[in-house]
Formats: structure tokens, C-alpha cells, sequence
């Protein structure tokens, strides 16, 4: 949506594959750390996401929601700033014929209004020819708060009687079904959440890893799920390795 309200669209039909969220850290590090401009390292970046993108489906996960942009990233340098709405435009620009291919899904998650508009035009055309992708869904959040989203949703609820966690779920997640997150990845060794689907992260397991997301592969989110897959999840009641 273009009025400053967060978008949040999640599609259902993806059965029991996982929900996986990637905050995908690290890339002006990685590019530090190689003695290159932050641009190169958002560019390495777009190339890890290229990389779990491809190998997510085989994987057993059904959405993959990743964080691209946030809310507080207006803060950064004017130029840095550009350069990273240009690389998001330039993405969808190169990739939508690939995600078409491959029968990926696209929805960006966030605000829109604050976007130029020729990279709105690029969104909306993006989603509309790659809506009928089933392999996949991607969503990206850029522009993206949690607490605006919750926020945004408490507005439309606030009038009306009778709300649950499931209905509030739902207008959380633009009217359609929600699915909570079952596993969230963090890299480069930060260990916090960052303003990222807190309300579908409520029992979401947490793994964090302390490679540069430029440097993260199949092998690494292999990794990640084979971890996740030997936790017991409990959801607050009593363990089902012990029953």
C-alpha cells in the first residue's frame, strides 16, 4: 500500500513447510573487512540471498521473509541511502524474470509511501507477475517496522469488539492468513531482534551466526536447520520428548 500503512501479505497453502526470517547482517563488515566501498558488500549480499533463494525450496521452507531495509535506515548517509534503494530497484529490475522461472513468489513487506516512485512501479509490477509462484514465497521488508506494523493494526482495531490473536494476526498480515515464523536467522554475531516481526516471532526459535551474511551459503543454512530440528518446541506446554 502507498498511504503509509505497512503491508504484511503472507500467502496460504504452504502446508507444513517452515517459515524461515533472515536479518541479513553484516555486509559493510564483510566489505571493511576487504577493503571495499558498503556498496560492494550489499552487493555480495544480494548475492547470499540469490544463493539461500535458490536452495530454501529443498530445504523444507515455504516463506522466507528477509529484512532489507528498516524504518531506522533513513538514519544512515544520504548516499548510502540511495545506494541501497537503487540496489533494491536494480534487483527487482534483474531478478523477476528469475523468480518467475523458478516459481517464487515476490512480496515486499513495509512502507511504500516514503519510496520513489518508480521503485514502487517496480515493486507492483514485480508481485503482479510473480503472484502465482508456488514454490516459494519471498517477502522482503524494506521500509519495515515491527512496532509501526502492531501500531498500524491497533488503529484499525480500536474500534472494533471482539478481537483475538488470530483476527489480530490476520489484519497484522494485510487479510490473509497468518504464519508465524518457526525459525529466525541473525548473522555476523548480533544477537537481538532489531524492530523484525516481533509479534510473528512470539515462538519463533532464535539462531544466531557469527558469519557475514555476504559469506553465508546452503551449507550454513543447512546448519541452521539441522540445529533448529533437534529443539524441543514446546509453545508453553510440556515436551513432547518427554511425554
Amino acid at each position: 500500500m502507498d498511504d503509509g500503512r505497512i503491508t504484511n501479505k503472507i500467502p496460504t497453502g504452504c502446508g507444513n513447510k517452515l517459515h524461515v526470517a533472515c536479518i541479513m547482517d553484516g555486509n559493510r563488515r564483510w566489505a571493511a573487512a576487504h577493503n571495499l566501498p558498503s556498496l560492494q558488500g550489499h552487493r555480495a549480499g544480494v548475492d547470499a540471498l540469490r544463493r539461500v533463494i535458490t536452495s530454501a525450496p529443498d530445504n523444507g521452507i515455504g516463506v522466507l521473509t528477509v529484512y532489507a531495509f528498516s524504518s531506522d535506515n533513513w538514519r544512515r548517509p544520504i548516499a548510502e541511502v540511495e545506494d541501497l534503494i537503487r540496489l533494491f530497484r536494480d534487483y527487482l529490475d534483474t531478478e523477476t524474470e528469475n523468480l518467475v522461472r523458478d516459481g517464487v513468489r515476490l512480496t515486499i513487506v513495509g512502507r511504500r509511501d516514503r519510496l520513489p516512485e518508480n521503485v514502487i512501479a517496480e515493486i507492483e509490477r514485480s508481485e503482479e507477475v510473480t503472484q502465482w509462484g508456488d514454490a516459494l514465497h519471498l517477502r522482503i521488508a524494506v521500509d519495515y517496522s515491527s512496532r509501526e506494523a502492531i501500531l498500524a493494526a491497533v488503529k484499525i482495531v480500536a474500534t472494533s469488539t471482539g478481537v483475538t490473536k488470530e483476527t489480530f494476526g490476520k489484519i497484522l498480515s494485510g487479510g490473509t492468513d497468518p504464519t508465524d515464523v518457526d525459525l529466525l536467522i541473525r548473522t555476523s554475531g548480533e544477537r537481538r531482534l532489531s524492530d523484525f516481526l516481533l509479534w510473528e516471532c512470539a515462538y519463533a526459535e532464535l539462531y544466531f551466526s557469527n558469519c557475514l551474511w555476504p559469506d553465508f551459503t546452503e551449507s550454513d543454512l543447512v546448519e541452521a536447520l539441522t540445529e533448529f530440528r533437534q529443539r524441543d518446541r514446546r509453545f508453553g506446554g510440556l515436551s513432547i520428548k518427554a511425554a
